[in-house]
């Protein structure tokens, strides 16, 4: 885990606690993926003799999707939430039939040990209108004073297996497209278009094969893009961003023209792995290819944009070793994922 330990400190009338953290075994581990086993110590420095009711430490992971009500809007606030994760340990109690423990000045370290569920945990996330989060909080219960805390959170990744038959298929797409406003068109746009799997790492680069057809009287661009959606679901609602995260452009085409794309790369860049697995959140990728043309419309030049083909991408974290697919557990199925994605879509 990135960062410094956490601390927290306070002065109390039965005894004055100079600061408490929490560290984890292994500072320098980016994440945890279910069945691991998370280690660490609490750190408790005391100036003078502390009384202590009891010292736990607790881990929590949940989803949680909300938002506000539109502006004049009748509908309610939405909200929904998922638990994932609820560990609660107890690190330091005092002996039976007595009420209070008094640790002596000094430094205390108090070691602690739990295991991430074995089923599949969605990947930590934050976006506009969610988040999923996993944090581990220590917790110092003192007589006569407020209960002191300290907490670090905890990321982790739900690993996808890229190299699943499924995720390993070519995906081919080819169509038309007529060039101009309604009645003011100038002829159509051909493209045919391939990548050779639907599964990729962060940072990897993905090889697009296309031939374009320019029987257009415009100047055709074209450009290919990665697409991230964010889905949230709350109280019956759905909330959807959508934004482009890559592209790369090609040459221009000129009338009568056409261009080969020959193995032309899109790297992915630093992105959060693919959320298939929830189901309040959902992140998920495509790869679009389409066309910029100079056109009149609507009595004015303006750039219009025809997206002829949409593929799907799944993108798991760089540094994610392969297992079972998470999708498999998955709030939305995968055969609605693919049917969904690899369909050609037309704006």
């Amino acid at each position: 885990m990135g960062g410094e330990a956490g601390s927290a400190a306070a002065v109390g009338s039965e005894g004055r606690v100079k600061s408490l953290g929490l560290v984890f075994e292994d500072e320098r581990k980016g994440c945890y993926s279910s069945g691991e086993t998370v280690a660490g110590h609490v750190l408790l420095e005391a100036a003078e003799p502390v009384a202590l009711r009891a010292l736990r430490l607790e881990a929590h992971g949940r989803a949680t999707a909300a938002w506000g009500p539109s502006p004049g809007a009748a509908a309610p606030a939405a909200a929904s939430e998922v638990e994932y994760l609820n560990v609660r340990l107890s690190l330091r109690e005092p002996p039976a039939g007595e009420g209070i423990l008094l640790l002596q000045p000094g430094k205390h370290e108090f070691p602690f040990s739990f295991q991430l569920p074995s089923e599949p945990l969605v990947t930590s996330f934050t976006g506009k209108y969610g988040s999923i989060q996993y944090c581990v909080r220590a917790v110092l219960e003192r007589p006569k004073v407020p209960d002191q805390s300290v907490k670090r959170e905890l990321q982790v990744i739900s690993h996808i297996d890229v190299n699943t038959p499924a995720l390993l298929t070519p995906v081919l797409k080819t169509q038309e497209k007529m060039v101009g406003c309604w009645f003011f068109t100038s002829g159509p746009v051909s493209l045919s278009a391939k990548i050779e799997r639907k599964g990729y790492c962060n940072g990897e680069a993905i090889p697009i094969y296309a031939e374009i057809e320019n029987c257009s009287s415009r100047l055709v661009v074209p450009k290919a893009a990665i697409f991230q959606t964010q889905t949230y679901l709350a109280s019956g609602r759905t909330k959807t961003i959508r934004h482009m995260v890559a592209n790369v452009r090609g040459n221009h085409i000129a009338s009568g023209g056409t261009d080969t794309w020959n193995g032309k790369t899109l790297k992915i860049p630093p992105v959060t792995p693919s959320i298939l697995d929830c189901c309040i959140i959902r992140v998920d990728y495509s790869l679009a290819r389409h066309q910029i043309t100079q056109t009149w419309c609507q009595r004015r030049n303006s750039l219009d944009t025809c997206l002829l083909t949409r593929s799907p991408l799944t993108v798991r974290g760089k540094h994610a070793v392969p297992c079972s697919p998470a999708y498999r557990n998955s709030g939305f199925s995968l055969r609605l994922f693919i049917q969904r994605l690899t369909r050609i879509l037309l704006m």
